[in-house]
């Protein structure tokens, strides 16, 4: 029990157990608050934004410029924040058929499941940026292990890294004439999930294409490759 001195000059009892019981309970609420917020839909798109949220235009075709290309893209195809080019364009579309997003696959486009179908695309304007080639042989090269490379299941090339590269948990996956590379993540214990990324490569002068998509989808990578490149030419003016 615990009390207060009143203006009377009793002392005015109160239950001891009182704060506590209303700071649990505030605590509660607040985590409860927390908890609804990141499992609402599309808690994983960018900047935890919802992508997509308004789809009554998703059909519209949107002119966004990149350095000096022009493309038009249906609204669904564009990631949460981009609005009308400049230095990026975020792109989102799912395998196999490269599609948008609709309501029907809301689901699919928040998931980030290790096999999941989405393809995420960046287009971005950088005329520093060195060529596919070139970036293999003064960025990864000097790293691998194994300089001549290894045939893999997937008809490209593989290359390990040395630990401590910096590159250590990820292995490096060249096409026919490395104009073509994914650096895919090692699965591991903070990598529930893997990533292969393709490294930049020129769309038009000052203006450079990469993706992702997820490790287990690696096999697919001509498939996926094909579609991109559609999609890319089907969006450019």
């Amino acid at each position: 029990m615990g009390g207060k001195l009143t203006e009377d000059g009793e002392i005015q009892q109160h239950s001891g157990w009182l704060i506590p019981f209303a700071v649990a309970v505030a605590i509660a609420l607040l985590c409860a608050a927390l908890l609804l917020y990141y499992l609402r839909p599309f808690a994983l798109g960018r900047n935890g934004t919802a992508p997509f949220r308004d789809s009554r235009d998703s059909a519209a075709a949107i002119p966004v410029t990149v350095g000096r290309q022009t493309f038009i893209i249906p609204r669904r195809y564009l990631e949460p924040g981009t609005r009308g080019g400049g230095d990026r364009v975020d792109l989102v579309a799912a395998l196999p058929d490269m599609r948008g997003f609709t309501e029907n696959d809301a689901e699919l486009f928040a998931a980030n499941a290790p096999d999941s179908p989405v393809v995420h695309l960046l287009i971005r304007g950088n005329r520093n940026a060195p060529d596919t080639n070139d970036r293999f042989q003064r960025i990864y090269l000097p790293y691998v292990t194994n300089p001549q490379g290894e045939k893999s299941a997937y008809g490209l090339t593989y290359y390990s890294f040395k630990p401590g590269s910096g590159y250590g948990g990820d292995d490096l996956y060249a096409g026919p004439t490395k104009d073509l590379l994914f650096l895919c993540e090692r699965p591991a214990q903070d990598v529930p999930s893997p990533n292969c990324l393709t490294i930049d490569r020129s769309l038009a002068p000052g203006v450079n294409l990469s993706y992702r998509f997820k490790r287990s989808q690696l096999p697919n990578w001509r498939a996926i490759e094909d579609g991109v490149r559609r999609l890319i030419a089907k969006f450019r003016r």
